[in-house]
């Protein structure tokens, strides 16, 4: 029985003892990021067991309550502790987030001087596709070497030109993008006025079981790399692309109907022929420039090549309705040609009645003349 109670004794002791110090919960991933432990200054004594006997209960064979395991005189600074937890772990997921802006700011870009002036960032194609440039630029900050962060896409900041005027910018924040955009009007023609943004996020978690996994308005990838960049700013470069086309249509659209109600009120239109060719060429070169131009049909090459870049891009076409939103361009510019096939009618018809009173007017001077003539002739033959 004695030997029992001194075991008890002990093992009763060596709980109480480190318990006391022990409970709070740390996960192994806060552990590398945490900042400060929870005692700001820890005395040597308190990271120590003691052996004090005065703080004990008295020992008894007799089954008595045994003391908590949680200290609940700590627990106000236990519950901020807790709270800064969920607070770094929220840190954890912005980290992976990589912001994406896509750009329409011109309608052609000298692919080939761009590449000249910067060749230093110019980062080498994996496929042959002629059309855009890869460029990178260093990002690193004081924070990401001291976390010890390896060099990896989502360190750098990217900008992907395309010859059509379109611009995706990764990983650059809102006060920088001008400053890239200024890079890219130097070798730029045809700039806009305005310029049309769009914004997307792609997130990194290499912990993913799938290769991508999407949701409103972003994308997690469990590989983020330079194709990954490529095939998502293909597709992000030629939806905003496509956006411009479709408010120039829609331009289009507006004029022919106002040209419609005018004729519904007054029966007639007053536009001129150079107009209605003007119409025509700006239909026509915008269906061109986004089949040839912007290649909406043309299928990247690195994804014919790689299932995984294969599914982000069908993926991405889908998200931003590319087929669909071609197709109702296509409706309007027939809707379009419609009215200008009409109105080239119109004027033509219009040429002809005035060629058929010009005819009219020559054939009635043509016969006053002639009668003119005979007339004369009769006098002179009456005065014989």
């Amino acid at each position: 029985m004695g030997r029992w109670r001194t075991s008890l004794f002990l093992s009763r002791f060596a709980i109480d003892s480190f318990t006391r110090r022990t409970h709070v919960f740390r996960p192994n991933f806060i552990s590398r990021r945490l900042n400060s432990p929870l005692n700001p200054d820890p005395s040597l004594s308190s990271l120590i067991p003691s052996a004090n006997f005065v703080g004990f209960r008295a020992f008894s064979s007799f089954p008595t309550a045994t003391r908590p395991i949680f200290d609940l005189a700590n627990y106000e600074e236990e519950q901020k502790y807790a709270e800064g937890l969920f607070l770094h772990d929220e840190d954890d997921d912005e980290l992976g987030k990589i912001s994406v802006k896509a750009i329409f700011l011109c309608t052609s870009v000298d692919l080939k001087s761009l590449q000249v002036e910067i060749s230093s960032h110019f980062v080498p194609p994996t496929s042959r596709s002629t059309n855009h440039i890869t460029l990178r630029f260093c990002n690193f900050n004081s924070d990401h070497m001291d976390m010890g962060v390896e060099e990896n896409p989502s360190s750098h900041s990217y900008m992907v030109v395309f010859q059509y005027g379109s611009a995706v910018l990764f990983n650059v924040e809102d006060h920088e993008i001008e400053s890239y955009l200024d890079i890219i009007r130097r070798h730029a023609s045809g700039l806009l006025l305005e310029t049309r943004k769009d914004d997307y996020v792609v997130k990194e978690n290499p912990l993913l079981m799938e290769e991508m996994q999407g949701g409103p308005d972003y994308i997690v990838l469990r590989n983020f790399d330079i194709d990954s960049i490529r095939t998502i700013s293909s597709v992000l470069g030629q939806s905003i692309a496509l956006e411009y086309f479709v408010s120039q249509v829609d331009g289009m659209v507006e004029e022919f109907t106002y040209i419609n109600r005018v004729m519904e009120k007054t029966g007639t239109f007053t536009m001129d022929r150079k107009k209605l060719f003007q119409l025509v060429g700006k239909a026509n070169s915008n269906l061109a420039d986004v089949i040839l131009r912007v290649g909406i049909f043309d299928r990247s090459e690195i994804a014919w090549r790689e299932a995984k870049y294969a599914q982000i891009y069908e993926y991405l076409r889908e998200e931003y309705e590319v087929t669909q939103r071609f197709g109702n361009l296509d409706y309007k510019l027939k809707f379009v040609e419609h009215n200008i096939h009409f109105l080239q009618e119109a004027l033509q018809n219009r040429k002809s009645d005035l060629l058929e009173w010009c005819i009219i007017v020559l054939l009635s001077i043509e016969n006053v003349i002639g009668i003119y003539e005979i007339i004369q002739e009769t006098n002179i033959v009456a005065m014989i």
